[in-house]
């Protein structure tokens, strides 16, 4: 049981470390997308006050990037849901144990 536990601790904490990944990502892309659309604006003529769509570029495609990053972290879990989750390991550790002895 003590090795079940060990997995379990060591597939937490790999979800920990995902999780934290992604929100380092989030922080990252408000920050410089904000300092982007901060300089633009202040460096665009005072005449033009509307924002060109280019000036959102950057935050739009990587946006997306990081849209997919939150899905891969987070949908598994909403769709198949946690239960899913334990079931197919003991499963896998099961089959792994059963194919150990023959």
């Amino acid at each position: 049981m003590e090795q079940y536990d060990d997995i379990k601790y060591q597939e937490a904490a790999k979800r920990v470390q995902k999780i934290k990944g992604f929100y380092t990502h989030a922080v990252v892309y408000l920050v410089i997308n904000t300092a982007i659309i901060i300089s633009q604006i202040q460096f665009s003529s005072s005449d033009n006050w509307s924002l060109e769509l280019r000036q959102f570029s950057t935050a739009f495609f990587w946006g997306i990037g990081l849209a997919a990053h939150g899905l891969s972290v987070f949908m598994p879990t909403m769709i198949l849901g946690k239960n899913w989750e334990d079931k197919k390991i003991r499963e896998l550790m099961e089959k792994e144990k059963n194919n150990k002895w023959e």
